[in-house]
């Protein structure tokens, strides 16, 4: 296998971090900008001896030039709070970080793959949920910000490719969950499980009916990484999750069954354009990646609720009032 450079953008974060482990252990010289916006520097932590990993500070919203083979784009804060605390920030982050890391793959005819997500697909009238679906966004809603600039993000990878024939990669990320999530990310796994080792009402937003599909981190980044290293003529998109579906009152039962809680589900009203149902079909995933995820969520939950064990939240701040 031949060295390569790589440059991971939101490389710190939840994600990120994980894709680096793999792509040091193998090997590679792996750089990770961060503007540790969401992300936590601990994350990545333990690599910082290795002589083939470095880590800048950086905003992927402003250039940035680096000689590389590959780039991951991970950048963008990911849950709804923290994206829509200042949702003109999350769009610039989508879609000039596009433009820049496009401009350095362009000018290095380095690879480049897109982490874009589920989110594209909005509130699904189609379940589950393949690529062809367009889906049902609405453009001037509170997630918005984070859809639409996903979906922008989506098509100027697209023309890049078609206009530059730059080397692309799409891949759409359904919900992933795992170690170092942010305790304070307001997603439900780390909502539910911080509850739940607290003794503390579990907030549910709706009647608790509403379903996801959960993926386990260790899943996500091998199909990541499968893309990245497949043939040329697939470029995407390709959805990766899971597609075992559960209810949120399913996933908070879960988190209190296995933390031993005296938990007591409460619910609240559920937000605005919050999609009703979530899953992928992964049909394309199988076919041109060999990929499927292996974690069943009571292993992937008891891994991640070990992890939330171990960790002292006092280290971590919330990043914005909105989890």
């Amino acid at each position: 296998m031949s060295i390569k450079r790589i440059l991971v953008t939101g490389g710190a974060g939840f994600l990120g971090s994980h894709l680096c482990d793999r792509l040091c252990a193998q090997g590679h010289d792996v750089i990770c900008i961060d503007n540790f916006f969401t992300s936590q520097k601990s994350n990545v932590e333990h690599l910082l001896p290795r002589r083939n990993f470095e880590l800048i500070r950086h905003d992927v919203t402003h250039p940035l030039w680096l000689e590389v083979d590959e780039i991951y784009n991970l950048a963008c804060p990911a849950a709804p709070g923290h994206y829509q605390y200042n949702p003109i920030k999350t769009m610039k982050t989508s879609v000039m970080g596009a433009i820049n890391v496009l401009g350095m793959a362009k000018r290095c005819n380095a690879k480049v793959l897109q982490a874009s997500t589920s989110e594209v697909y909005g509130d699904p009238d189609i379940h589950p949920q393949p690529e062809s679906y367009r889906g049902n966004v609405n453009p001037i809603g509170p997630r918005a910000c984070y859809d639409e600039g996903k979906r922008a993000a989506e098509t100027l990878f697209f023309d890049y490719h078609r206009s530059n024939n730059t080397n692309i990669r799409v891949i759409r990320i359904f919900n992933t969950y795992g170690p170092r999530m942010h305790p304070f990310d307001g997603r439900v796994v780390s909502n539910f499980i911080r509850q739940a080792l607290a003794n503390e009402d579990i907030t549910i937003f709706g009647d608790g009916s509403q379903s996801r599909s959960f993926c386990y981190v260790d899943d996500l980044i091998e199909g990541m990484i499968r893309m990245m290293n497949g043939p040329d003529d697939f470029v995407g998109p390709v959805n990766l999750g899971n597609e075992h579906e559960f209810t949120i009152r399913e996933l908070a039962e879960e988190a209190i069954r296995q933390c031993d809680s005296k938990s007591k589900l409460v619910f609240r009203d559920l937000p605005a354009d919050d999609p009703k149902q979530r899953q992928p079909d992964i049909t394309l995933a199988r076919a041109k990646l060999g990929w499927e995820p292996t974690v069943p969520l009571a292993e992937g939950m008891a891994k991640t609720i070990e992890w939330f064990s171990s960790i002292n939240l006092g280290d971590y701040r919330a990043p914005t009032p909105n989890y």
